[in-house]
């Protein structure tokens, strides 16, 4: 990746400076990024946390707005099914259509054996789906937000499966069939176990764009810089699962907290094994996490959330005890490269 020189002439002002603050501030403004919002965190502290610019125009963003995670979701849900697993609600190995046999019949012959391990893990020849796709139409996914991801789901489980020979498929449709599953197994909605999370955690997750219905809360922008005005997606009610929620950066920062708690054997949540399974369990993507060893050999697992005018990075490495947090509202090329050079800034002091 080429970096401005800008940015190069930014970079060791940063390193020796008490805080990055001046330094991903003048990131953000150079990449013309609305709003742009950074944490490092440890196991038990908050090492430096910071919201930079506007969630709209002319209002300066705080670290109490939402911003939309995308498929920083899958994470979520991931532990969510670990902890049903926990609870012997379900097991990874649970066939989707021994929850849902009266959905057999109609659906594809590839879709049979699924389960819900082979759902979280891209491990499945699930047609790809994203909210931009045109079908199905409103009209045909009928009944409360509960009965249409039920029919959803149906009506995914009659596409034909995709063909490629990919390990992973990278497909939203995965973590639909999931959220259905669990939703069925511990007899609560996907709202309903998201709340028990927050209660759980002390947090407030929620769901669909920030700024609907309240407008006061964060705008995200296209590439081209265009905000996104409020509006609701029906489909995204259909991947909840997959890449609805949003978050302050404080509230998703404690998420990942436990993340690094429950990596070093310090979260009453889920044992260490079982931490190590959602992070590492399956080469290059387990349950929600992409992982990779890093130059000095150390394990980080990571996601990024892009749904279409927000990008969100989460970094973590458990032998550091660190991780590496990003909230953006403006999603394109640009927002990527910016996020990079301010992580490798943030690396160089705290570690990797």
């Amino acid at each position: 990746m080429k970096i401005p020189a800008l940015a190069l002439l930014l970079l060791p002002m940063s390193i020796c400076a008490q805080s990055f603050k001046p330094m991903a501030d003048s990131i953000r403004r150079a990449w013309h990024i609305p709003a742009l919002g950074y944490a490092v965190v440890s196991a038990d502290s908050i090492l430096e946390m910071e919201m930079l610019g506007d969630k709209k125009a002319n209002t300066p963003a705080t670290l109490n707005d939402r911003f939309r995670i995308g498929s920083n979701t899958k994470a979520i849900t991931g532990m969510i099914a670990a902890l049903q697993v926990k609870k012997k609600a379900i097991a990874w190995d649970t066939p989707f259509f021994a929850l849902f046999p009266e959905l057999r019949k109609g659906s594809h012959a590839a879709y049979h054996d699924i389960t819900l391990l082979q759902a979280l893990t891209f491990r499945n020849k699930l047609p790809r789906y994203s909210y931009t796709n045109a079908a199905p139409a409103k009209e045909q996914i009928r009944g409360n937000e509960t009965e249409q991801r039920y029919a959803f789901v149906k009506w995914l489980l009659q596409q034909p499966p995709v063909t490629d020979t990919a390990a992973l498929n990278l497909t939203n449709a995965g973590y639909v069939l999931a959220g259905l599953m669990l939703e069925k197994a511990a007899h609560k909605s996907y709202p309903q176990l998201i709340h028990d999370l927050n209660q759980q955690l002390h947090i407030q997750l929620g769901f669909g764009s920030p700024n609907y219905p309240d407008s006061t809360q964060t705008w995200g922008h296209d590439a081209s810089g265009k905000p996104e005005p409020p509006a609701s997606n029906y489909k995204l009610n259909w991947l909840l699962a997959a890449g609805n929620i949003n978050a302050s950066l404080p509230d998703y920062a404690r998420f990942i907290q436990e993340q690094l708690k429950g990596l070093n054997g310090q979260s009453t949540m889920l044992t260490t094994d079982q931490f190590n399974f959602l992070h590492y369990g399956l080469p290059t993507f387990a349950v929600g996490w992409f992982w990779h060893l890093n130059e000095a050999g150390h394990q980080v697992s990571e996601n990024t959330g892009n749904p279409g005018t927000f990008i969100t990075e989460v970094h973590l490495v458990k032998t550091a005890n660190r991780a590496y947090i990003f909230f953006t509202n403006q999603q394109n090329d640009q927002v990527y490269e910016a996020l990079a050079l301010l992580r490798s800034a943030l690396e160089k002091r705290y570690g990797n």
